[in-house]
């Protein structure tokens, strides 16, 4: 238990970690940022399919491939729901001159504030529900993947925010915020497959679903979106490729 609290403190402490750096380096290149956020998706690639829908899958027994499938759809369904209610980071952000053009009141500042907050549950619960399994080093992997796509999340928020005059002090408890969500989300969770090893496939397969909705529809479409995407390419493989070699050492 104590580990999955600290898990959920790092994952949720990775937001805030990237507005620390998103208030000291104001100018963070777009090439930089991509970079970042297409290793990470990476990282989420391997977890998503190793670290929760494969073990969905073994958990599952007989019917197992049909529960899987069904999580899987499940979760990206959720997703695209409250992406229909809520519009994500790329659909919500563009380039510089936009973010400051969509910001230019406070109602959209929290719109955006907002939206991330609300993707932040599910997949704080992505990361979780990886402890279910019992492999503690897949769930870590998988806790470590959403964590390193946090960091340039959280540098993201502060430049709308400020722009659209709102204090810095304000704006850090406001991004802070959205990493608090993911923390209360990692531990929900993680008392969720607890609670009942029959969900266990399923909430494995839901968790899997969600990381690559956010991968194909959010993380991929925003890294290929100022001009590095060729960078972006390798970043994921070089992600991918990682922990394919640390979980066959390791394994």
């Amino acid at each position: 238990m104590k580990l999955v609290i600290l898990t959920a403190l790092g994952v949720g402490g990775a937001t805030i970690f990237g507005t620390v750096l998103g208030f000291l380096f104001k100018k963070i290149t777009h090439r930089f940022s991509d970079i970042v956020l297409s290793f990470a998706a990476g990282v989420m690639l391997f977890a998503a399919v190793l670290g929760l829908i494969v073990p969905s899958i073994d958990y599952g027994g007989k019917y197992g491939i049909i529960i899987t499938l069904a999580g899987i759809f499940t979760g990206a369904f959720g997703l695209n729901l409250i992406d229909k209610l809520v519009p994500h980071l790329h659909k919500l952000v563009g380039t510089d001159s936009e973010i400051h053009e969509n910001n230019a009141n406070l109602s959209k500042v929290l719109l955006f504030v907002i939206a991330i907050a609300i993707h932040n549950l599910p997949e704080g619960i992505a990361a979780g529900v990886g402890f279910g399994s019992g492999d503690i080093s897949q769930a870590l992997i998988i806790a470590g993947g959403i964590a390193l796509q946090n960091i340039p999340e959280g540098m993201v928020i502060i430049g709308p925010m400020l722009a659209a005059g709102v204090k810095p002090g304000k704006t850090f408890l406001c991004a802070a915020a959205t990493g608090v969500i993911e923390i209360i989300g990692t531990l929900i969770g993680y008392f969720a497959v607890n609670v009942s090893v029959a969900v266990l496939p399923f909430a494995l397969a839901f968790a899997g679903g969600t990381m690559l909705y956010i991968i194909s529809d959010e993380m991929i479409p925003e890294t290929h979106a100022h001009g590095s995407e060729r960078g972006a390419t390798y970043a994921l493989l070089t992600g991918f490729s990682l922990m394919l070699v640390t979980d066959y050492f390791l394994g």
